[in-house]
């Protein structure tokens, strides 16, 4: 005797078709190249979670360093004379000195200059 499976199928597969909702073409209407999207989205945004963070710390001590650039540091010897000054700011917070205080990021520099 053949088994249908019934609602459990439709619920499994609805659900499969609700991830890929916004997809293009057949990646939102059929089931299996759905799946197939899905699937590969889900490896993307896992991966992509971690990689962001790799980027902001980037994107950060791009910032920092030419913010410490106009004051004639360079961004190693910054980082040392925070350590030494005993100054507790991590980069996300520099770097948003840097852009939005830039009077107060120079304070900071010469701080940490005259440690070294």
């Amino acid at each position: 005797m053949r088994v249908k499976r019934g609602f459990k199928a439709r619920r499994r597969r609805n659900k499969v078709l609700k991830l890929a909702k916004g997809f293009r073409g057949a990646r939102s209407k059929l089931y299996r190249t759905a799946a197939d999207a899905v699937d590969k989205a889900l490896m993307y945004s896992y991966r992509d979670r971690r990689t962001r963070k790799r980027d902001f710390r980037k994107l950060w001590i791009i910032r920092i360093n030419a913010a410490v650039q106009m004051n004639n540091l360079s961004y190693s010897k910054f980082m040392h004379g925070l350590k030494l000054a005993k100054i507790k700011l991590d980069r996300k917070v520099l770097a948003e000195l840097a852009i939005f205080d830039p009077a107060g990021f120079s304070k900071i520099a010469s701080l940490a200059s005259a440690k070294l």
